[in-house]
């Protein structure tokens, strides 16, 4: 389904303090679009909406935690009232969690999931009334690992499966039950180079790390702008992301396999910097990327513009 050029777009964007999902507002503000910017970290994201003005753009900011339910249903109301309309709504906040599954709290992987998974299906239920009304396009952020897997991230690749699980449901639902007239995607990347393992909670000895190659969150953002206008289903992102849940579909011995030995390749050779990481608390890097060139960690910046 074709949908409005990104000039003519209202597209909210949660977890949109760094990563993926600031990568994606500030391309999407660069090309014209009305951006607004959702995340816990108010000040951070005040200071992005600030640099994308500068730069020409439009942006608001709204500080809400996506697992509060009735929070964004306020936010939701404030956005329509604000602009009238929703275009584009892409729930990509997420957290993540390194550690054995028998190492980590109940309580961490309750919050883990009230983000990962609840924070996805909030957004998604309460936006679609307006996506129905504007014709417009749900997109949700999920990974490689809503279909593989990835030790020491059980509970995180367990969301992700969860995710899509319920954006297929939901797009059997409305796209061809209901025939409404909406996009509902689900993007799978493979690793990104954002500062997700920074972010993250974490059991491990040293400091966590996602095993290369990392893809540019460019891509990604590239590919979430796309389906804003496109449309699409399941966009796998990074030639990872096909090899590995191919692999894990049709050979999944094999990928069981594979999988294990990228257990060793997840973990920096220095002490943890931030154990608890964002799990429970915002965060204010405001930086698209995680590490440097040379894979060196990144100091955190609130400046969107430092590209690494």
């Amino acid at each position: 389904m074709k949908h409005k050029p990104l000039n003519e777009q209202v597209i909210v964007i949660t977890g949109a303090s760094s990563g993926i999902g600031l990568c994606t507002a500030l391309l999407a503000a660069e090309r014209g679009a009305q951006v607004v910017l959702l995340a816990r970290s108010g000040q951070t994201l005040d200071e992005i909406v600030q640099a994308i003005a500068v730069e020409g753009g439009r942006a608001h900011a709204m500080t809400v935690d996506v697992s509060d339910r009735e929070a964004l249903q306020r936010t939701l109301i404030e956005i329509l009232t604000l602009h009238g309309r929703i275009d584009t709504w892409v729930n990509n906040a997420g957290v993540a969690i390194y550690g054995k599954l028998d190492q980590v709290t109940e309580a961490d992987s309750k919050r883990l999931f009230e983000i990962n998974f609840w924070g996805v299906v909030n957004g998604s239920l309460l936006a679609m009334p307006a996506l129905q009304s504007a014709q417009g396009t749900l997109i949700n952020v999920g990974s490689e690992v809503s279909e593989a897997v990835v030790p020491l991230q059980g509970m995180y690749s367990a969301s992700k499966h969860a995710v899509k699980g319920f954006t297929d449901a939901l797009r059997v639902e409305y796209e061809h039950v209901d025939e409404a007239p909406v996009s509902i995607v689900l993007i799978q990347p493979t690793a990104v180079n954002t500062p997700y393992p920074q972010h993250a909670r974490n059991y491990l000895p040293s400091e966590p790390k996602l095993p290369s190659p990392l893809i540019d969150p460019h891509r990604v953002a590239e590919a979430i702008l796309e389906a804003a206008v496109e449309g699409g289903r399941n966009i796998k992102v990074g030639a990872m992301a096909h090899l590995n849940t191919a692999t894990s579909n049709v050979l999944p011995a094999l990928a069981d396999r594979m999988s294990a030995l990228q257990a060793k390749r997840q973990q920096h050779d220095q002490a943890p910097r931030d154990p608890d990481g964002t799990l429970f608390k915002a965060g204010h890097s405001g930086r698209v990327y995680g590490v440097s060139k040379d894979g060196e960690i990144l100091e955190t910046t609130a400046d969107p513009r430092s590209q690494g």
